[in-house]
C-alpha cells in the first residue's frame, strides 16, 4: 500500500527554522515530482514548493520564495523542506504529495495522485 509520511513538524517561534520531510513505503519518489501543500483552518490548501522528478526544478509559491528551500535525497526515498525565519502565518498542516511538478507554477493539488497526512507546524510566540 502506497503511503507517504510527513515529520518535523512542531511549534515554533516566529523566526526559527523547520526541516520537513516527507518519505515514501511503496513508491519510489523519485520518480515523481513532490510538492508541499499546507493548509490552515478555514482555508484552502496552498500550494508551497514542488520539486521534479529529476531534482533539477523547483518551484516556490510567493509567500515562501525566499524562505523555503525544498530537495530530495533518492537514496533515502524521502523530499525535504526546510523552512527558515518562520512567520505566524505559516502556521498550517504540511502535506506532502507525488505528481507532476510544473516547475512554472506553484504546485496544485489536481496535479498529484499519492498524498500523506500532514505534519502540523504552528509559529507563535
Amino acid at each position: 500500500q502506497v503511503q507517504l509520511v510527513e515529520s518535523g513538524g512542531g511549534l515554533v517561534q516566529p523566526g526559527d527554522s523547520l526541516k520537513l520531510s516527507c518519505t515514501a513505503s511503496e513508491l519510489n519518489l523519485a520518480a515523481f515530482g513532490v510538492g508541499w501543500f499546507r493548509q490552515a483552518p478555514g482555508k484552502e490548501r496552498e500550494g508551497v514548493s514542488c520539486i521534479s522528478s529529476s531534482g533539477e526544478q523547483t518551484t516556490y509559491a510567493d509567500s515562501v520564495k525566499g524562505r523555503v528551500t525544498i530537495s530530495r535525497d533518492r537514496g533515502a526515498n524521502t523530499v525535504y523542506l526546510q523552512m527558515n525565519n518562520l512567520k505566524p502565518e505559516d502556521t498550517a498542516t504540511y502535506i506532502c504529495a507525488a505528481g507532476i511538478c510544473n516547475s512554472r507554477l506553484p504546485p496544485r493539488p489536481h496535479e498529484y495522485d499519492y498524498w500523506g497526512q500532514g505534519t502540523r507546524v504552528t509559529v507563535s510566540s
